[in-house]
């Protein structure tokens, strides 16, 4: 991947005076210099809570594009009110507000100002703009609103242009109270027909003139517009020494419960006590994790703007009612209920890193996003794997047993369990409207053991991910006493082997009738692999590495195999893509072999060194990746950053470990980025990781001590990290390969390791 080249002074964060705030390390442009054709992040600068119902972002792009907020323009259409979790999901909800000095535009392709990022500004709390014409723009977040700040330019006309966007919208100005409500149904799919976001714009000055567009048609001197598309515009008549002050919220329940969001969180409160509270809570859930130690300024930011990524998403889509309960509208079945609820969200990607984080260190979302699950179950008969905010058409996997499984396994028991098997079992038995929703083949997956190819596309990626899936549906069934459940589908969890050519050594797809298809190209992507090809797909075997080396031959044919990944020529074949799609283009780009950062089916396979008993490959290719492939720019992503787990990796890797396999309560070790880091954990506990004489040359681990006994497994598990304690590692240039190579030193299989043989 392409970096900014860029120069700094090495400075000492002194940890004992561990003084700065997190937040103000955070990039939140990282990710932003992005493309249809090649990305780095496809981020956009959220202005946000922590799984804020609500983000706000200026506006680059034309209204429906998925890339709102590219680097390379210079020109922005609006700020807007976004629930994009990416562009290949698009918006919904949304609507946006645009200040503008001198003449009225009020269409988006019209309205945009010039800028540039001199006069830009980007923090999770904070978004700051001046316009080439002078105009300042500022915005800072609430849960469900913002408050803005804009000072228009001098000596010129000053109107705000308020766009509900398309597909069935309305708007009403109030003049004498200074005003705007309305409500905009714009959604990308998967949600009822009621669906609506109400709002309501509020501003601190005297309305002089308004109007209104429906469609095409500008209507001056009118209040109200309904129709499928519609803006508003009012114009002020401020002093030169005034600034607008503009406050809003919404809801997705009522216009009532709009109003009630704007009474409790932005009607009575400035913009600095605003500001404040949201770099507050920044600070405090990014300071869960401290890092110390010597260290240059561009690697906090990176951690730190990771780590903001990572605490985005999944987004609380409830509200308080007026007796200050949780409510919310379902984008299931249409309905108002109480409780939580929790979406925009691609348990695809998420299952990996990004919800194992919140089970160590923000438990009090996994509690809610549990329920939620629940609660999805219980209005639409599945379980989510994709939502935005109803159940979405997207990728595969019943990804959802994951972290329920993993949640359970670690403590998590506030969940009806007999209700949470029902909803795990019906998940592998059934498939929704959506191929994504169920289990797309489930029928053929269990009378064959595998779904075959090509009577569904993606049917190789399929049965390993339902292999891994059926792996933490029988662990938690084994967990509450169901026996039978669970020894059935720890049976189903080996059907990952009916893929696996021993002649060649490669996952592969077979047809029906138990035939390979041919011809075999480990590097076509697509068909039967998601994003990928066999060499991303072939160590999609998170429960069972053991069993999947045994099929490779045992550990030394299986590290041979590993090592290819790395340098094998980086040569594709598009296959039935028919195209080089965006993950082809930047795999290509890492120059790394096989190996395609960028996208989510290998990122755990640096990791399975340590299940083969040579962690110190692990080490030193996790902090190959760890210096490499990220930095806090536009361009830090060597691919989708997706919902965080792009971000999730780096978080995990840099802290020395990350989960491999989600239910099985293990974290595996790799190298980590900071001489001190620091996680603070439930029940006012910590867990310390001290890297002694860490650098980017001593990368391997020489020794390592857990509360002071010398420690020699290649995994921490999670009992051993939530309970607290101290973890000294001695880092070294020199790898130590004679630790971690005893069987018991390895990772959990769930095939068991009766003999070690290298």
């Amino acid at each position: 991947m392409k970096k900014v080249l860029m120069s700094f002074v090495l400075f000492v964060v002194t940890f004992d005076a561990f003084s700065f705030s997190p937040v103000d390390s955070v990039n939140t442009l990282m990710g932003t210099a992005s493309t249809y054709n090649f990305s780095h992040g496809n981020t956009y600068p959220a202005v946000a809570m922590p799984w804020g119902m609500n983000f706000w972002s200026a506006q680059t792009g034309e209204n429906g594009s998925g890339w709102m907020y590219t680097y390379s323009e210079n020109e922005i259409r609006g700020f807007r009110q976004t629930h994009q979790p990416s562009p290949w999901i698009n918006d919904y909800g949304t609507f946006s507000i645009m200040p503008l000095s001198g003449d009225l535009q009020v269409d988006n392709h019209l309205r945009g100002r010039m800028f540039s990022h001199e006069n830009e500004v980007a923090k999770p709390y904070l978004y700051q703009v001046r316009f080439d014409d002078g105009t300042l723009v500022k915005m800072t977040p609430t849960e469900r609103g913002a408050i803005f700040v804009v000072k228009f330019a001098e000596n010129k006309r000053q109107f705000l242009v308020l766009d509900a966007y398309k597909d069935g919208c309305g708007v009403e100005i109030d003049t004498t109270n200074s005003c705007i409500t309305g409500y905009t149904k714009n959604n990308s799919g998967g949600v009822p027909s009621n669906f609506a976001n109400y709002f309501v714009v509020d501003f601190d000055q005297k309305i002089v003139d308004f109007g209104t567009r429906t469609n095409d048609s500008l209507m001056a001197k009118t209040t109200k517009a309904e129709h499928f598309a519609a803006q508003a515009y009012v114009e002020f008549d401020l002093s030169p020494n005034d600034s607008l002050i503009i406050r809003v919220a919404s809801s997705f329940v009522s216009k009532e419960q709009a109003l009630l969001n704007f009474e409790r969180e932005v009607q009575d409160h400035s913009f600095c006590d605003v500001l404040l509270r949201a770099k507050n809570e920044w600070n405090e859930k990014l300071g869960r994790i401290r890092v110390g130690g010597e260290a240059d300024p561009n690697t906090i930011r990176t951690f730190y703007s990771c780590l903001y990524r990572t605490l985005l998403f999944p987004r609380r889509f409830f509200e308080y009612d007026g007796e200050n309960k949780p409510i919310y509208y379902s984008p299931y079945d249409g309905k108002i209920h109480s409780g939580v609820m929790y979406t925009d969200n691609g348990f695809w990607d998420t299952f990996r890193a990004v919800h194992p984080l919140f089970t160590l260190l923000y438990p009090e979302v996994t509690e809610c996003v549990l329920q939620s699950l629940l609660n999805t179950y219980d209005e639409s008969g599945f379980l989510p794997e994709w939502a935005s905010p109803g159940h979405r058409n997207c990728m595969i996997g019943n990804n959802s047993l994951s972290l329920i499984a993993d949640a359970w396994q670690k403590g998590f028991r506030r969940i009806d369990a007999e209700k949470a098997l029902k909803a795990m079992l019906n998940q592998t038995l059934e498939q929704g409207s959506e191929s994504s929703v169920g289990r797309n083949g489930y029928e053929d997956y269990h009378n064959l053991g595998y779904v075959p190819y090509p009577d569904y596309y993606e049917a190789s990626a399929k049965t390993l991910e339902y292999a891994y899936a059926d792996w933490c549906l029988a662990t938690f069934a084994e967990s509450i006493g169901e026996k039978n459940i669970a020894k059935e589908y720890f049976i189903k969890s080996q059907n990952y082997r009916n893929l696996f050519d021993a002649n060649i050594g490669f996952m592969r797809a077979k047809n029906k009738q138990g035939e390979w298809i041919e011809p075999f190209d480990a590097t076509e992507w697509g068909g039967p692999f998601t994003e990928g090809c066999s060499w991303h797909y072939t160590w999609s075997v998170f429960h069972d590495v053991e069993g999947l080396a045994q099929l490779m031959g045992g550990h030394t044919e299986m590290v041979k195999q590993l090592d290819s990944v790395f340098s094998a020529p980086n040569t594709y074949n598009y296959g039935t893509y028919g195209f080089v799609i965006h993950e082809i283009a930047e795999m290509v780009a890492l120059n790394m072999g096989q190996y395609a950062h960028g996208n989510q089916p290998i990122q755990h396979a640096i990791y399975l060194y340590n299940y083969l008993g040579q962690p110190w490959k692990a080490q030193q290719r996790v902090r190959e990746v760890l210096s490499r492939l990220y930095l806090a720019t536009p361009d830090g992503y060597c691919g989708d950053e997706d919902n965080g787990q792009t971000s999730a990796w780096y978080v995990f890797s840099a802290l020395g470990f990350y989960p491999v396999c989600p239910g099985a309560s293990e974290y595996v070790l790799g190298s980590p980025l900071f001489e001190k880091t620091v996680l603070s954990l439930p029940g006012d506990k910590s867990f310390e990781i001290n890297a002694t004489k860490n650098s980017a040359e001593k990368v391997y681990i020489q020794n390592a001590l857990l509360n002071g006994k010398t420690f020699e497994n290649n995994y921490l598990t999670h009992e051993q990290i939530s309970s607290g304690g101290i973890f000294d590692l001695k880092m070294s240039e020199k790898p130590n390969k004679k630790r971690g190579i005893k069987a018991e030193n390895l990772p959990y299989s769930y095939t068991k390791i009766d003999k070690l043989k290298n």
